[in-house]
């Protein structure tokens, strides 16, 4: 067995991030320094928000579940009760949640600050990734991702392997006055994980569909388990979608996904120096465990799932002061995903949230188990992220990364 397969779980993440944050602390990074007082005031920002949006607890775990009812129409529970084509199996409405939610998951990445959709259905217009939700969603309602107009609500292979440019940027509402990033990125995505799908029948079944997933992790002879483990669900998603990603990085045959090098990552042999994040991967991970527990099974152990490497978290403990540049020109041009700055902090960023979480719980006094990982992120640290580019730079990020629409 390849040492390659370890980098496929969220303990490798932790692990790996934790080191560089280790060496960060230690001043060997000519990239940033760590300051305590910016995670506690990060901190603050996040338990006060919280407060605000959840005064009487209760916060849900992060998933792209909390997205589709963005503007206050509720969206989802008007898919929940269409009717799936295949009336008579009681599991396929999960195979369609399962669906919409990978589909959706894989279109969510930076949308720009000049992009919007409007939602037929009404609302405010919707940018980043409430509006990418909101698209997906309805792209999914119309058919477009399914090869039989007869049953829509479904994503299979062959429907993803015919879908092309101008058919996604009218569904997303693309044009010269309402620019998508990365739009060419996310279709190739699409298509690859139509490739996938249609290779990987012990995953996908011979349907070819993200909803596969449900027979491969909940079902044995046919038989409803009572739970998974959530990093069963990330380790499935990793081995089955590890030739998707478009970095293309295969360590000793293993495809590795959302693997970056970085000089203080550790590890030996053919992993030395090298960082997962699976941020997507994870961000799935997290969006399914709603299918599954609305079929009846459990979803245990999602504490060791990571908060995500996005441009949200990361942008907090940025612009809170958790993390500073050692060099201010860092902030002012724009960088490559791969680049040693960009890495390091997407590391700082995984590895500080594990250590901000305690910190915002001491602030609501709650308890992990009442506010898990999850539920700090939703509560939460990406629209705290989001609230603070807002008042420095009208959205933006303070990292400027060149993204083809795949990796943030």
């Amino acid at each position: 067995m390849s040492d390659a397969l370890a980098l496929l779980s969220a303990d490798a993440v932790r692990a790996r991030c934790g080191a560089i944050l280790a060496a960060t602390r230690e001043g060997c990074s000519p990239w940033f320094r760590i300051r305590e007082a910016g995670l506690d005031d990060a901190a603050e920002r996040v338990a006060a928000l919280t407060r605000r949006r959840f005064p009487r607890g209760g916060v849900p775990p992060h998933s792209r579940w909390r997205h589709f009812d963005a503007g206050g129409i509720e969206r989802v529970a008007a898919i929940a009760a269409k009717r799936p084509h295949r009336r008579h199996d009681p599991f396929e409405g999960a195979r369609m949640r399962i669906d919409l939610a990978v589909v959706s998951v894989l279109l969510d990445a930076g949308a720009g600050g000049a992009w919007r959709f409007r939602d037929p259905a009404g609302g405010p217009p919707l940018g980043r990734s409430e509006g990418l939700a909101v698209a997906s969603l309805r792209a999914f309602e119309s058919g477009l991702f399914s090869s039989d107009p007869a049953y829509p609500l479904r994503v299979d292979a062959a429907g993803l392997a015919r879908l092309d440019a101008g058919r996604l940027a009218q569904a997303f509402q693309v044009g010269a006055g309402n620019p998508l990033v990365g739009l060419d990125g996310r279709l190739a995505l699409l298509h690859r994980l139509a490739e996938a799908m249609a290779s990987q029948p012990r995953w996908f079944t011979p349907a070819a569909r993200p909803g596969g997933l449900f027979e491969a992790l909940a079902l044995e002879r046919g038989v409803r388990r009572r739970a998974v483990e959530a990093h069963e669900i990330l380790r499935a998603l990793l081995l089955s979608l590890g030739p998707i990603w478009p970095n293309g990085v295969t360590l000793d045959g293993v495809a590795v996904g959302d693997t970056w090098r970085h000089p203080h990552a550790g590890g030996a042999g053919v992993t030395a120096g090298w960082v997962p994040f699976h941020k997507l991967s994870q961000w799935l991970a997290y969006s399914l465990i709603e299918p599954f527990t609305a079929a009846s099974v459990g979803v245990l152990g999602t504490e060791r799932l990571t908060g995500l490497a996005e441009y949200r978290n990361g942008g907090l403990l940025l612009d809170a002061g958790a993390i500073e540049p050692c060099q201010p020109e860092l902030l002012r041009q724009p960088l490559a995903p791969g680049h040693e700055a960009v890495v390091e902090w997407r590391a700082l960023t995984v590895a500080l949230l594990d250590e901000l979480a305690p910190r915002v719980r001491a602030r609501l006094g709650a308890s992990a188990a009442e506010l898990p990982l999850a539920s700090v992120l939703e509560g939460g640290t990406w629209l705290a992220g989001r609230e603070l580019a807002g008042e420095r730079r009208g959205g933006e990020p303070p990292l400027r990364v060149d993204s083809d629409g795949t990796v943030f």
